[in-house]
């Protein structure tokens, strides 16, 4: 059996071997990883040489699930892989969950797959924002998926249902507040003035610190989810945001509640001290206060008065266990 190089491998992967080669990966007749061959085999079954495409699609029938499933898991998987994975294995276990996880694989694909997805692949897809947004229609097959919860059914509604109009004078405070330069300012507010809530999650994902620190205060909440899912977000921009009182109370404890933001401390202080935050959310995070930030807590009156005794409580406990 004859073992291929990495070269006649990636030759093979992209169509571009000779056509005994391809036809022996088909019977059999070369060395491969169970991994590499459910890849090769996909590839070849869409070739444009009859006999070739034939021999592989019979190929893959032997092959167990699992052999495609890792191929797909992998970051450089062809997309002609996920193509003949969405329609053809699409209700094979675990196949449509591997094609969401593949951040590679396009939507187009996963339309195909979304029947077949598992209460954990609709959770995960739909937190893929970016993908839902530039795609109506995986977001048009989501919404009839029987696993879809309420939330998930009114957060695509939020996407593409009619939105709230935009409020001129909230942009352009918010924009204000976000772009100092009035030139600049202007192009900001114009531009996201005229965007569909689709097309403002694009951008708060894709744009700029200016875009979204203005997008943040957007009146959809879809839209202020994807700011914080933008993974051009910086520390300084999530410290900033944690601080702002003019935030709904939801997108505080999506800020509170995300684990990577937690690790910065100014993110806690912020948020514990802002009189927006739920009383809940600042309660569980008051014990990760150092001394000198929960001295001050216990003098800040624009915070509730809960939450400023239970300060004052802590202080003293630490203190008399210092004695």
């Amino acid at each position: 059996m004859e073992t291929l190089s990495p070269e006649v491998l990636e030759d093979l992967r992209h169509g571009r071997a000779p056509r005994e080669r391809k036809i022996a990966v088909c019977t059999g007749g070369a060395h491969l990883a169970p991994v590499d061959r459910a890849e090769i085999l996909a590839v070849l079954a869409g070739d444009a040489d009859e006999m070739v495409a034939t021999r592989a699609q019979d190929a893959i029938l032997s092959l167990p699930p699992e052999a495609f499933i890792e191929a797909i898991k992998r970051e450089q998987a062809l997309p002609a892989l996920f193509s003949y994975a969405a329609k053809h294995l699409a209700d094979k276990p675990g196949i449509c969950d591997a094609l969401v996880h593949n951040k590679n694989c396009a939507t187009e694909h996963l339309v195909h797959a979304v029947r077949h997805l598992s209460t954990l692949g609709i959770q995960t897809l739909m937190e893929e924002l970016e993908r839902i947004s530039e795609s109506p229609t995986l977001a048009a097959v989501l919404e009839h998926s029987p696993l879809l919860t309420p939330e998930q059914k009114n957060q695509l509604h939020e996407l593409y249902g009619p939105g709230h109009p935009i409020d001129e004078a909230a942009l352009a405070e918010a924009a204000a507040a976000a772009e100092p330069d009035v030139a600049r300012r202007q192009t900001l507010i114009q531009r996201i003035a005229t965007m569909t809530v689709a097309q403002r999650v694009q951008y708060a994902i894709k744009g700029g610190t200016d875009a979204r620190r203005t997008l943040i205060r957007d009146p959809n909440k879809v839209v202020q989810r994807a700011v914080l899912a933008s993974p051009r977000l910086t520390d300084q921009e999530v410290e900033a945001f944690a601080s702002m009182s003019s935030l709904t109370d939801e997108i505080l404890r999506l800020i509170a509640g995300n684990r990577n933001f937690r690790k910065n401390y100014v993110v806690v202080r912020n948020l514990i001290n802002n009189p927006k935050t739920p009383l809940d959310v600042t309660l569980h995070m008051l014990p990760m206060l150092n001394a000198q930030d929960l001295k001050r807590l216990t003098m800040n009156k624009n915070i509730p008065e809960t939450l400023r005794t239970t300060a004052f409580k802590l202080h003293r406990t630490r203190a008399d266990l210092k004695k």
